[in-house]
């Protein structure tokens, strides 16, 4: 890739990226906060600056050019003399282990049969009884606590992820079907789990650099749409926020409306859940040797 092309990409993906780094900069010198926005800025752990760093991954040289060590790193890169590549001989033994977890945990995840019957209770049996609403300081519940809990209570809880179940509130826990804990995650997930879904956001920029800006990007766009579905299913109150229609999964109506919309996000997971162990089995295949 020539200077003027890899410099083109890397404008484009920035402006692309602004749409999103840019308002969370604006929310957040003005203290503020967005419940659905900034949720894959705050909870994961990628900077706005991260996500607009433009990679080719794997397999793309490019010709160097001026600014481009400062851009890619050499604990990642190699930066010759006529060339710039994501060199995957430098790959480290810990990095190496957690790219082999990815790829295993999402072939497992891939192969099971989703589970369509949660209905997003997750986000309400964090609030259960009331003892913690995280985020009371910017949104309000849109019911009063007394039907969250009996709404909790109506239906089984059958969150499988490890990373929304231990958001539980103490009293709802003992009501979930299984208890998932960080070591039976890859024997745990499903396909058809938001939170699951959403999460190939994460596995894919800890797999940064080396699977490329265009796969990541794809995932963060997936992850934003399963973010707007989980918090509009949720008992918080999004009005303040902008077109958000809540989902009444109180209602029988609101649960099938829950389930398109899972089965939606599942349906545009399921690719990109391939796409990403596919590139990181590659990555991992053609580590220790150069590009």
């Amino acid at each position: 890739m020539t200077v003027a092309d890899w410099l083109e990409q890397m404008s484009s993906h920035r402006a692309l990226v602004r749409r999103w780094t840019d308002p969370f900069r604006v929310r957040r010198q003005d203290r503020k906060s967005h419940p659905v926005e900034d949720f894959l800025f705050v909870y994961y752990q990628y900077s706005p600056g991260q996500l607009e760093k433009w990679h080719p991954g794997i397999g793309v040289s490019l010709q160097p050019g001026p600014g481009a060590a400062a851009h890619f790193d050499s604990r990642h890169y190699h930066l010759g003399s006529e060339r710039i590549f994501a060199d995957t001989s430098l790959i480290t033994d810990k990095e190496r282990s957690r790219l082999e977890w990815t790829a295993n945990m999402l072939r497992q995840t891939a192969q099971r049969k989703g589970n369509y019957s949660c209905l997003g209770l997750h986000e309400w049996a964090m609030v259960y009884h009331g003892t913690e609403v995280r985020h009371e300081k910017t949104t309000p519940l849109r019911l009063p606590q007394s039907e969250i809990d009996a709404i909790v209570e109506s239906r089984p809880l059958t969150c499988s992820h490890f990373d929304a179940f231990r958001f539980f509130a103490p009293d709802a826990k003992p009501l979930n079907r299984t208890q998932p804990t960080l070591e039976s995650r890859p024997a745990m997930e499903q396909p058809a789990c938001i939170h699951a879904n959403m999460d190939l956001y994460k596995w894919a920029y800890k797999s940064m650099p080396w699977i490329g800006s265009k796969l990541l990007i794809k995932c963060f766009h997936l992850a934003m749409k399963a973010r707007e579905v989980d918090m509009r299913a949720s008992p918080y109150d999004l009005s303040t926020y902008g077109n958000y229609q809540p989902v009444l999964i109180e209602t029988a109506a609101g649960r099938a409306q829950y389930e398109q919309l899972q089965r939606e996000i599942t349906a545009q997971a399921q690719p990109l859940r391939q796409q990403l162990a596919s590139k990181i089995e590659q990555i991992l295949a053609i580590s220790g040797t150069s590009s």
